[in-house]
């Protein structure tokens, strides 16, 4: 049992003894001010996809190869270990760093292309603020022009689709979102209106135009349904002219029933409207010949109060 317990211990030891050996190793070359043994060492580092301790060496040889030849590869090496930790943000930088700078590379084409990417793989969720997706297709376009016959087009394009398609989404969803709020609010139904035209302008091919369309006259709709009287008529006759361009621009569509009968509430909406204003205008009318007939009877009353003065 001595024995067992007198073995495990010293190979305990020699492990630990071993870790202590590899990290002080470690710690020797970054301290040292031998550039090109740190150098030799980050690459071995990279290669062994330790990215995290090539990474510290690869930050410090960059201000002190700064201006050498050697600065090229090194600055390559250290934009890819940045990729390897999905430290995008940085990566980015470091790639269009090498591609401005370094413009006549071999990798410089590569580089471009490698910072755009990382914009594309920071495109948030949809949900989300879009600002990063807009960078990512200026950055992926700007590849384009500057390599139009390079092998990464297709790929540069596909991902200029996909981001497309996100802020695609985003319009959609954005709009709905005012068109759901409209019980709150019925001006959010004007809003949703507005908000899917400028959507179809921005996006002229967008995958869901017949929603978007239809949603444009569901909107209008009950804009003007939940209106005041004395104004549904001109909103609702705004929601058949949106009604009667989806029928045109959409024979074949599943919501067609859907517009047509969104067509024909509307145009009962405006008979019914029609209706109440003229009765509206015939009780104010009745009120006014009333209030009429009222002051001329408490004229004549008071006329026969009054007794004419003696001579």
């Amino acid at each position: 049992m001595f024995k067992i317990k007198h073995v495990f211990i010293l190979s305990f030891t020699v492990i630990a003894l071993t870790i202590a050996g590899c990290k002080s190793r470690f710690e020797k070359i970054r301290l040292s001010n031998d550039v090109a043994k740190k150098y030799q060492e980050a690459i071995k580092l990279y290669n062994k996809k330790d990215y995290s301790k090539a990474l510290i060496l690869f930050e410090d040889l960059s201000q002190k190869y700064r201006g050498r030849t050697e600065a090229e590869d090194l600055n390559y090496y250290y934009a890819y270990t940045l990729f390897r930790l999905k430290d995008y943000t940085t990566a980015r930088y470091q790639f269009k760093y090498f591609a401005d700078t370094y413009p006549t590379s071999k990798n410089a084409e590569e580089c471009r292309y490698m910072g755009a990417y990382c914009y594309y793989l920071d495109s948030p969720d949809y949900a989300l603020d879009q600002e990063n997706t807009y960078k990512a297709i200026d950055a992926l376009q700007l590849f384009i022009n500057l390599y139009p016959k390079s092998e990464r087009v297709a790929q540069a394009s596909q991902y200029i689709t996909d981001l497309r398609a996100k802020l695609e989404l985003k319009a959609y969803t954005n709009s709905r979102l005012y068109y759901d709020l409209g019980g709150y609010d019925i001006a959010n139904y004007k809003s949703s209106v507005i908000s899917l035209k400028n959507a179809e302008i921005d996006f002229p091919d967008i995958k869901y135009i017949e929603e978007m369309d239809l949603l444009i006259v569901r909107s209008q709709y009950d804009f003007a349904k939940n209106s005041f009287p004395f104004r549904q008529e001109d909103r609702f006759t705004e929601a058949i002219g949106y009604a009667n361009e989806f029928i045109e621009k959409h024979p074949e569509s599943k919501y067609l029933a859907e517009a047509k009968t969104l067509k024909s509430n509307s145009e009962a909406g405006i008979a019914n409207a029609k209706q109440l204003m003229l009765l509206a205008a015939n009780q104010e009318a009745k009120y006014k010949a009333l209030m009429a007939e009222e002051a001329k009877t408490d004229s004549t009353a008071t006329n026969k109060k009054i007794k004419t003065p003696k001579q």
